[in-house]
């Protein structure tokens, strides 16, 4: 018994050693998203074309004022035609 409570009291000391972060590695990732933010690339002309679809598509449901599984049909329908 005293040798579990041994081993448990060591691993609870550990703990904090193990979890413990790199400050470098944490700049650096902290640094990264914003980079890729401000290099964000605009969209293509396909997808251009698809996000116009599907504005005009919601429109129209949401003018016909179709809820739920309608709609999801509706809008599955209007997307492929």
């Amino acid at each position: 018994m005293k040798k579990l409570i041994a081993a448990l009291c060591f691993m609870m000391a550990a703990s904090p050693v193990a979890l413990a972060q790199d400050k470098a590695k944490d700049v650096g990732k902290k640094a990264a998203p914003a980079a890729e933010k401000s290099a964000k690339k605009e969209p293509s002309e396909k997808q251009k074309a698809q996000q116009d679809k599907m504005k005009a598509c919601s429109k129209e449901a949401s003018d016909k004022k179709l809820k739920s599984d309608e709609r999801k049909t509706f809008m599955s329908g209007c997307m492929k035609g």
